[in-house]
């Protein structure tokens, strides 16, 4: 099953290019920042194909940790907040804040000890870091609030829609986007809690090709109508 990984990080990193190549030559905020999360969603299965093939070090599994456990999703809603709310204030504010609690959580995990449940195969954050720890609660704090504030911008984009067609793709794409993080989520939980590494694969394999084409669908360009 480690193919499923390989082929996540692949299509993650291939989708981070992608948008910071075009949010630099657009200038759009929410492309960046979508860019960042797909980095960070690749730095994080590369760790994770690392741990697999050769053994969990210490840094592997903080790296897999912090970056898809603790912030991808974080920074998917970020751009999500770019892409709906027009006062640029709003999201450069709480850009901002995720800066910091970047910062926080990156030192919460530097620091935090690890059991020898590393030396398993699979390891799962409340065994290596200690159920109920700082660097195991942070998984929840942070990809919690993300993925609330991810549906929460569905929800809103379906109701500003209305009877406007213009805007049918873009909701359609922020639609997949939560679909695909709801996929990851979901293989990840099912996939760590009965220790079944094909359907945490799956899982991130198909969720982040749904969000991918969730992108693509939010930024495509339809074509004027000719009467």
């Amino acid at each position: 099953m480690i193919f499923l990984p390989i082929l996540a990080a692949a299509v993650a990193l291939t989708f981070g290019i992608h948008l910071l190549i075009r949010s630099g030559r657009r200038r759009l905020w929410h492309e960046a920042v979508w860019g960042v999360s797909m980095l960070m969603f690749a730095t994080a299965t590369g760790a994770l194909i690392l741990g697999m093939a050769d053994g969990w070090s210490s840094a592997e599994f903080r790296v897999y940790w912090l970056f898809g456990a603790v912030l991808t999703v974080p920074y998917l809603a970020l751009g999500e907040v770019y892409l709906l709310i027009r006062p640029r204030w709003v999201p450069h504010l709480l850009l901002a804040l995720l800066l910091v609690a970047t910062a926080t959580a990156t030192a919460i995990v530097r620091t935090a000890p690890v059991s020898e449940a590393l030396a398993a195969e699979f390891p799962l954050g409340r065994e290596v870091f200690g159920d109920g720890t700082a660097a195991h609660r942070l998984s929840q704090y942070y990809a919690y609030t993300g993925y609330v504030i991810l549906i929460a911008g569905t929800i809103w984009s379906a109701f500003r829609i209305g009877g406007r067609p213009e805007l049918r793709d873009r909701f359609l794409g922020i639609l997949l986007i939560a679909v695909g993080a709801t996929i990851v989520s979901i293989g990840s939980g099912v996939g760590a809690g009965f220790g079944n590494f094909a359907v945490f694969s799956i899982g991130h394999a198909v969720g982040i090709a749904v969000m991918y084409w969730g992108f693509l669908t939010a930024t495509r360009q339809r074509a004027p109508a000719r009467s």
